[in-house]
């Protein structure tokens, strides 16, 4: 008889484990807080990591044919429009930039239709010797394990880690949108205290973020798309087009959080995967592309040590645990840099980057990712 799971959350963290326990022989149960599956977000870039990950869940060829090549690290202009680095022509990016709801959708078609259930709001977390226990209210599921997938608010880390401290924020803040524009490169603006980024997502759709300091958490505005305009309304072509073309109320804003390192991604038969286990800042590109490789590595370490779930959720913890706080470190200092408004250091920045010649740029930032680009996927069998 297949061992089951239980995974909580139906994101693109929650999805990828059920697609991976699939691919080993295993059941799942998806359940879903939100009476609709589907993704709530704009844009993301995915890197090689990344893209190696959805190889083994046997999704490939569907998410590069809903992804666009990104240039965005290879195309830096400063708010007048000069160029800092610009990518040539022929040059190769080893970036796919996607609409979330695409690569959302692509790991939901890999996911039996009758795995999935929504509306179900975790409540309790019960554990036994061979099998965990969720409660959703009245309902309850029973498993030989529990992916929590849930978030950087994650409900079961919640219930099982009380000791953790909550999301931290670090000053930092970001406007998310999707402009209906044709023709327009990626790339990023890099202002002082702030940046512009723009990315191509398909079907004439745009992604764009600007990433600022906040001097402190949670400061909205009536209208968010008009304060991004004052904050850039100076700024080079295409940034003004890219921001009419926007629907002022689709535009989203969130404050940027990342988690303390945990002591342990595991508690019993229940896992952490994903923003639930490392929230970290957007700055590396690295929060999905972290997701997916856990996804790849529990399955891989399950399909291992099938008859044992408690040693295989060890493993995975060893694996994963050192590699992906490594990077949370990494992200928030690239964030805390990228929003600097301290003049010397913009300048000093600029200057370094702008001495790099444009024909050089592509190996060298390659060289600098190998650690996190390089990664290399466990084989998963089926």
């Amino acid at each position: 008889m297949p061992k089951n799971a239980l995974v909580i959350g139906g994101g693109i963290g929650g999805l990828a484990a059920a697609v991976g326990l699939r691919r080993i022989g295993w059941t799942a149960t998806v359940l879903e807080r939100r009476p609709e599956l589907g993704e709530v977000g704009a844009g993301m870039s995915q890197s090689p990591n990344a893209l190696r990950a959805l190889a083994e869940l046997g999704v490939a060829d569907e998410a590069r044919a809903a992804g666009v090549p990104f240039h965005g690290v290879f195309n830096l202009r400063t708010p007048s429009g000069g160029h800092i680095v610009r990518a040539l022509p022929g040059t190769t990016s080893p970036l796919l930039g996607f609409h979330r709801a695409d690569l959302h959708r692509v790991l939901m078609d890999a996911v039996p239709a009758e795995w999935v259930r929504t509306g179900a709001q975790v409540t309790a977390v019960r554990q036994g010797a061979d099998e965990v226990t969720v409660s959703c209210g009245a309902q309850e599921w029973t498993a030989d394990l529990v992916v929590a997938a849930d978030g950087v608010r994650s409900t079961v880390r919640h219930l099982l880690w009380p000791e953790a401290p909550g999301p931290r924020f670090w000053g930092n803040t970001v406007w998310r949108g999707i402009a209906h524009a044709d023709g327009i490169d990626a790339g990023m603006t890099l202002g002082r205290g702030q940046y512009f980024l723009a990315m191509p997502v398909g079907r004439g759709r745009v992604y764009w973020a600007l990433g600022a300091r906040a001097d402190r958490p949670a400061v909205r505005y009536d209208d968010e798309l008009a304060e991004v305009r004052r904050r850039v309304h100076r700024w080079h072509d295409p940034i003004p087009r890219l921001l009419d073309a926007t629907a002022p109320e689709a535009v989203l804003h969130h404050d940027i959080t990342d988690l303390d390192p945990l002591s342990g991604y595991v508690r019993g038969r229940v896992v952490l995967l994903g923003d639930a286990a490392h929230a970290m800042h957007p700055d590396m590109a690295q929060g999905a592309a972290q997701a997916l490789e856990d996804a790849v590595v529990l399955a891989a370490a399950l399909a291992e040590t099938a008859d044992d779930v408690p040693a295989a959720l060890a493993r995975y913890d060893g694996q994963r645990r050192p590699r992906t706080q490594t990077i949370v470190e990494q992200a928030r200092a690239k964030g805390l840099e990228s929003t600097s408004g301290n003049a010397v250091s913009y300048h000093l920045r600029t200057l370094a980057l702008r001495m790099v010649p444009s024909s050089r740029w592509p190996a060298l930032a390659a060289r600098a990712l190998a650690p996190v680009w390089d990664w290399t996927p466990p084989r998963l069998s089926r």
